[in-house]
């Protein structure tokens, strides 16, 4: 599979960030803890040099607790702060606040130095689309200050909120890069569901989930379906046994494997196949 996209709206947005990263005290960086580094925006880095840094690892819930664990370890090794998240139940929320404080400690030590007191951290939220910035700001906020979506690429535009008397957030859109150089990060990003699934081949896309799912979540799989997944299975017979639990047939009675791509794509992006990270940090260069 060769996945890119890349809607114009993105240039834009990129150049809009660099214009304001000078107002910036702090980056908070929402990664999907199934695909923590797959799902970062390397272009980050570059554009934060110099500013504190929040990761926040949304969708812990969705991921395996140990792999989060590891991750975050291995973000604060890179000198970063970080919040497992849950921004839908708001779990891990009221930390935020805290880390915020004790992230830009330096700059409010320096402005009260200055005689500034009181001005708020300034916060500038990036990911990539269908990360969950939308959600996490409004549950933050208390109340609706982002549109949000299931789909990928609902915020188009950048938007200043005032959360509280300490902190002010930039909201901007979701970003990807023009090019993925390791189409598995595209394969990645595609699973978690933030590419467009339009452009899509669905059923290769599920050929892969499959694949790692019986190498590295068997158990997953047979809970969910009632079936076995040996070992050295087909890939593609995996969507088939899927199919066959689910009874999707065909009319000629042949398991109807598309149907059961969708299912199986459904069930990871819900969290109904169990609690999942797709990437490693030991395997991470």
């Amino acid at each position: 599979m060769n996945i890119q996209w890349y809607p114009g709206h993105m240039t834009k947005a990129k150049r809009m960030m660099q214009e304001n990263i000078k107002l910036i005290d702090l980056i908070i960086e929402l990664v999907d803890a199934r695909a923590p580094l797959s799902s970062r925006n390397p272009d980050i880095d570059e554009l934060g040099k110099g500013k504190a840094r929040l990761i926040l690892l949304n969708k812990a819930d969705l991921a395996s607790e140990r792999h989060n664990e590891a991750w975050a370890a291995y973000f604060k090794e890179k000198g970063c702060f970080v919040v497992k998240l849950d921004s839908r139940s708001k779990a891990g929320m009221k930390t935020i606040q805290n880390v915020i404080q004790e992230a830009c400690k330096e700059k409010i030590e320096r402005d009260r130095r200055r005689g500034i007191l009181n001005r708020p951290v300034r916060a500038m939220v990036v990911g990539i689309p269908n990360v969950g910035k939308s959600t996490f700001i409004n549950s933050f906020a208390g109340r609706a200050c982002a549109k949000t979506g299931n789909k990928p690429g609902v915020t188009k535009g950048a938007q200043w909120i005032r959360l509280n008397k300490q902190v002010e957030l930039l909201d901007t859109p979701g970003i990807l890069w023009p090019k993925f150089d390791d189409q598995q990060v595209g394969i990645r990003l595609a699973i978690l569901g933030s590419v467009n699934d339009d452009i899509l081949n669905l059923d290769e896309l599920a050929v892969e989930l499959g694949q790692f799912l019986q190498k590295n979540f068997r158990s997953c799989l047979e809970d969910r379906y009632k079936t076995e997944f040996p070992e050295g299975m087909e890939p593609t017979q995996i969507l088939a046994k899927i199919a066959e639990a689910r009874a999707c047939l065909t009319k000629g009675g042949e398991p109807d494997t598309s149907k059961a791509a969708s299912f199986l794509l459904d069930d990871f992006r819900s969290g109904r196949l169990g609690k999942i990270t797709l990437e490693f940090p030991q395997t991470e260069g």
